[in-house]
């Protein structure tokens, strides 16, 4: 789920980057380490190469590359971003990732962050409030089971701003919230970020060849992580163009619907 707290300071010296982290977000940067080693072992050159680890900083290679959220990223992008993702949640053989710790915020943390949230909601316009309780009642009728699981490496975080374009492909940074993870999981945080369709629709996750249980619990997470933006975006932010929480009212009633 997306953190929207300031978690880490970037400080940069050539082709270095050192990240610190604040205490605020407990083994974020094990995380981070752990990510950097795995994928420098099973997918070179996907993210930067880890170069040192010490009391919550980690420090990495700097590698090239424009965010695609600022590039208002188009179809251009849109197979290279397949591509280093499939690279990324396969990369780690299945022996290995067994070991890897599941990543934070997973289904049933968010699913109960929803509920707590939708508790505290107070009426503010009709759509709103049909989205919200809509939202809710369908939340406490489902049961997402482990129909659909496929076990994957996850960065943890589907903002675009992680996804740097050098002009031939796409590599991933920020791994704080990265770890043991399943495919439609990933696919839906994704899918739902903010960042991929409040500038253009970016749509990835139908590039994907998914099962019929895949394709079910993606329909389903997708409702979840929808339902996590309403929230997030109740307020709005500067970051984000006027009107963008009316838009995700309207996209969580389509997702329900869906």
């Amino acid at each position: 789920m997306a953190d929207l707290r300031h978690t880490h300071e970037l400080a940069f010296a050539g082709d270095v980057v050192i990240k610190r982290y604040m205490d605020s977000k407990p083994g974020a940067a094990e995380r981070e380490w752990r990510a950097l080693n795995l994928l420098a072992e099973y997918a070179p050159g996907l993210a930067p190469e880890p170069i040192g680890y010490e009391d919550g900083v980690v420090t990495m290679s700097r590698i090239d590359g424009v965010p695609l959220r600022g590039l208002f990223a188009r179809t251009v992008h849109v197979a290279p971003l397949v591509e280093a993702l499939t690279e990324l949640h396969t990369a780690v053989p299945p022996t290995v990732l067994r070991t890897v710790p599941q990543r934070p915020w997973q289904l049933d943390a968010i699913a109960d962050w929803v509920r707590r949230r939708g508790a505290g909601w107070r009426p503010r316009e009709p759509l709103a409030d049909r989205a919200v309780k809509e939202g809710l009642r369908w939340l406490e009728s489902w049961s997402p089971g482990e129909q659909g699981v496929t076990p994957v490496f996850g960065a943890g975080d589907g903002n675009l701003a992680n996804f740097l374009w050098d002009g031939v492909r796409v590599r991933i940074v920020d791994y704080e919230d990265s770890g043991r993870s399943d495919l439609a999981f990933e696919l839906a945080e994704l899918a739902e970020h903010v960042s991929m369709w409040v500038d253009g629709e970016v749509e990835v996750a139908h590039r994907f060849e998914l099962s019929p249980p895949e394709e079910r619990r993606l329909r389903e997470c997708r409702k979840v992580h929808a339902l996590v933006w309403l929230f997030l975006l109740s307020h709005e932010h500067p970051r984000n163009p006027p009107g963008t929480f009316r838009r995700q009212v309207e996209r969580v009633l389509a997702t329900l619907g869906a």
